[in-house]
């Protein structure tokens, strides 16, 4: 309740103070992995889809020129990660999780001669909830346990936490008015495997791009 309270009151935020609303869809292509844990692991190649609003929170007299936005974010993404817990090069663990998030960004478009410019900087918080965890360890943990070794200590064997939070930075250029591209990084701050030892975290490297749908009077 208190994640779903937070959430409302920060859009409710943006709702109020907003002089106009523009909204479209997102996707990205990128590169992620699930850090600290799996032995020598090896990050995988994944995808983002959802839908985003941009809260516009200065004047905007003239079409388009507001050049501060508050934007919270829909989306699904895949973190996937394979781990190698023996360092033997063969057999790799597979871990491929799935995430509903939601980012809740800062955006400010740099100004160029005191107007509003093509090139933006994005930042804020990120809450994400597990949707599907798949693992394929086949027979890790039995040769882990039969040669003596606690198959836990290597990141096998895992309960994944289903509610996590991070920060989700993007860098990106208006190419027109419907088109924005972006380059965007995001860390988890909290532990994707709280039983482990060690802190693990989601993270990944992306590009992608948005197409706006429509504008609010």
């Amino acid at each position: 309740m208190k994640k779903l309270f937070l959430i409302s009151t920060l859009l409710l935020f943006g709702f109020t103070n907003a002089q106009s609303i523009k909204y479209g869809v997102t996707g990205s292509v990128h590169n992620g992995s699930i850090a600290g844990i799996h032995g020598v692991s090896k990050s995988q190649f994944g995808g983002s889809i959802g839908a985003f609003a941009d809260f516009s929170l200065v004047t905007n007299d003239i079409y388009d020129s507001a050049w501060l936005y508050f934007t919270p974010q829909v989306e699904m993404y895949t973190i996937s990660e394979k781990g190698d817990w023996d360092e033997d090069k063969s057999g790799y663990q597979k871990y491929n999780n799935i995430y509903l998030a939601v980012p809740l960004y800062i955006k400010y478009f740099i100004k160029n001669h005191g107007y509003k410019g093509d090139l933006y900087i994005m930042a804020g918080p990120k809450l994400e909830f597990l949707v599907s965890d798949k693992q394929e360890e086949g027979d890790a943990v039995s040769k882990a346990t039969a040669a003596g070794r606690d198959p836990k200590y290597f990141g096998l064997d895992q309960k994944i936490d289903s509610f996590g939070y991070g920060v989700s930075v993007k860098v990106g250029a208006k190419v027109d008015e419907k088109i924005e591209v972006f380059i965007r990084f995001d860390r988890g701050l909290s532990k994707v495997y709280p039983d482990y030892r060690d802190a693990t975290y989601n993270r990944f490297l992306a590009v992608g791009l948005s197409y706006y749908l429509g504008e609010t009077d």
